[in-house]
């Protein structure tokens, strides 16, 4: 079994993000009233930000909090018998997935309503890949005091990434156009959070990288 510290990322860490651009002929209206038609994602997986109670003051909804509760239950499954759940960590994954739909949409990268079928298609990506062999208990079981560094750089991203965003929302509604380089920030930060939360949620013990690219 492994004993030590949190281990460095791999070269291509094993979660990834990515969305569809869609930085033209955007929808005025949905953009106009985005965070209205968001309410149900919102009620269930939170918005921006690191969706856990411990790590974001926007929660992770309901469904997130039933995560949170299961990666509790995780972390003594694995400190004490190195082994995750099963059905704890796909659970897990699936949150991780409806937000990465969910938070794109809320946050005007997409106009596409989300779906809450979980196999239904939209123009997001998020894959995490599953561990193998022994997990890291040392790793584990500090998991939020290592973590503290990366919520500490976030909660200046995602407050650079809230004003963005109404920048951005000014900008559609006046020109139908997401201005390109904020829509590469709002991408960059989001897909530094879902990394973040997964290693939060500890489906993952290597080390989130600190960097907004893939």
């Amino acid at each position: 079994m492994s004993d030590t510290g949190p281990t460095a990322p791999p070269p291509t860490y094993p979660v990834s993000f990515d969305v569809d651009r869609q930085l033209s002929a955007r929808n005025r209206l949905t953009t106009g009233f985005r965070i209205i038609l968001a309410i149900p994602h919102l009620v269930l997986v939170g918005g921006p930000g690191i969706g856990l109670g411990w790590g974001s003051s926007s929660g992770g909804g309901v469904v997130g909090a039933a995560a949170s509760a299961m990666a509790v239950l995780a972390w003594f499954a694995i400190v004490f018998a190195a082994t995750h759940p099963r059905g704890f960590w796909d659970f897990g994954a699936f949150y991780m997935r409806w937000r990465a739909r969910a938070v794109p949409y809320l946050m005007l990268l997409r106009d596409e309503y989300p779906p809450f079928e979980d196999d239904a298609p939209y123009p997001t990506t998020f894959a995490v890949d599953r561990p193998t062999g022994d997990r890291n208990r040392l790793s584990v079981g500090l998991r939020l005091i290592y973590a503290i560094p990366h919520i500490i750089v976030l909660v200046f991203l995602n407050i650079a990434w809230v004003l963005t965003t109404i920048v951005a929302w000014f900008a559609i509604l006046f020109t139908g156009r997401y201005p390109a380089g904020l829509y590469e920030f709002a991408v960059g930060v989001l897909r530094w959070d879902l990394r973040v939360e997964t290693y939060m949620l500890l489906m993952r013990d290597e080390y989130p990288p600190f960097r907004l690219a893939a």
